[in-house]
């Protein structure tokens, strides 16, 4: 029986999680896959042994606050780790705490396979040395991505976007314009302030006050909110309250709402490029403590944030970091967005954006390394005459 030990840290990673771990067992259906993931991982057949919903963070300062946390993360892996031998570990994003994983895996005898890669392209080149060292194999999803890594000698393949095969509507257009509360004639815009509870505490509140502004310049503009399942629905609904607003809370079907919605104001990270593939342009939002700002900005190596933006190479989003994140400016900036000719020219810019995401068939083609790599690793494992339990 092919054992796949998977960690996933995240609201994105789990989303990709759950999709992998379908294929797998579609593929190879007595297959064990667990370890750490959310409701998608659970929903597709995975064993969550360590659940998102306690384990995500964000930031250089918040990460070390939560070090103690994070060691004793490690520690349950380790001793999951001896006591299951899974055959691979398959880690996806959250590159803090993977990498080192990976490393410990590696020690054990375990194939490593790294999905969603570390953003070497966007930290430091010098960085995918370090990844390479301790990932046996890694599925790139995009091509810049896959030229980095190569020139540092891994052993990778491009497989493609995974979004492309997961970012798909599923209901008729009334029907998610219904859930979504989109009213003829009147523009629908989309807040999503994050899958992490430091990012709703950091950048709701600006959202809030940037709809009330938007509001009373423009009383024809509704607004709806997808709550992301890491994250309380007490935590959005008081706030809104707070707020005096009236925005629809939506539960689920979240490509669904983002394909029947006209534009969003969004935090940066996968659920940007999320919309892109459902046609929905964003305003992209990203603050973080002073420190964790200062640090990022002495290491990160490229013009933008934004996925979108970093797959276009060039600015078809506006982003508004740090001290320029504020509700005057989300809301001036949404407006100009909204005037038909630039509006217009952003679905042409999501467009290209999509296209260079690659073909369908990603996620299938992860399972198939997957499997793969397990397979060498139990071949290796009889050659040296270790015996499995």
């Amino acid at each position: 029986m092919v054992k796949v030990l998977i960690s996933a840290g995240e609201a994105s990673g789990d989303l990709h999680a759950g999709a992998v771990t379908r294929a797998i067992k579609q593929l190879e259906p007595t297959a064990e896959v667990f370890g750490m993931g959310g409701d998608c991982l659970r929903e597709a057949g995975g064993e969550v042994l360590f659940d998102i919903k306690d384990h995500s963070v964000m930031g250089f300062v918040e990460v070390l606050k939560r070090l103690p946390d994070i060691w004793k993360l490690r520690n349950a892996f380790i001793e999951l780790m001896d006591r299951r031998k899974p055959d691979v570990l398959l880690t996806i994003d959250y590159p803090g705490f993977n990498m080192r994983l990976a490393k410990l895996a590696k020690e054990r005898g375990i194939k490593v396979v790294s999905f969603i890669a570390p953003s070497a392209w966007a930290w430091r080149p010098s960085r995918a040395a370090g990844v390479v060292k301790v990932v046996d194999k890694i599925a790139s999803i995009f091509p810049f991505e896959y030229d980095l890594y190569k020139s540092y000698g891994a052993d990778i393949e491009f497989v493609g976007h995974p979004l492309v095969d997961t970012v798909r509507p599923s209901l008729p257009r009334k029907e998610a314009e219904r859930l979504a509360g989109k009213r003829n004639g009147h523009p629908l815009i989309l807040l999503m302030p994050g899958s992490r509870a430091m990012e709703i505490q950091r950048l709701l509140p600006d959202m809030l006050a940037a709809a009330k502004i938007l509001k009373q310049k423009r009383p024809d503009i509704d607004f709806a909110m997808p709550r992301a399942v890491t994250i309380e629905r007490d935590m959005l609904e008081r706030p809104i309250k707070q707020a005096g607003l009236d925005i629809k809370l939506t539960e689920g079907h979240t490509y669904d709402i983002m394909s029947a919605a006209d534009f969003a104001i969004a935090t940066s990270g996968t659920v940007t490029l999320e919309a892109a593939l459902c046609g929905l342009g964003c305003e992209i939002l990203y603050k973080a403590s002073p420190v964790s700002f200062w640090i990022a900005k002495q290491v990160v190596e490229i013009p933008h944030i934004g996925l979108p933006n970093i797959v276009a190479g060039r600015l078809i989003e506006p982003e508004l970091l740090q001290d320029d994140c504020t509700p005057e400016k989300i809301a001036g900036t949404v407006l100009e967005l909204l005037e038909p000719e630039r509006f217009a020219q952003l679905q042409r810019d999501l467009q290209e954006v999509k296209e260079k995401l690659g073909e369908p068939g990603a996620v299938k083609r992860v399972a198939e390394l997957v499997l793969r790599m397990a397979g060498e690793n139990r071949r290796e494992h009889l050659l040296s005459g270790k015996t499995e339990t």
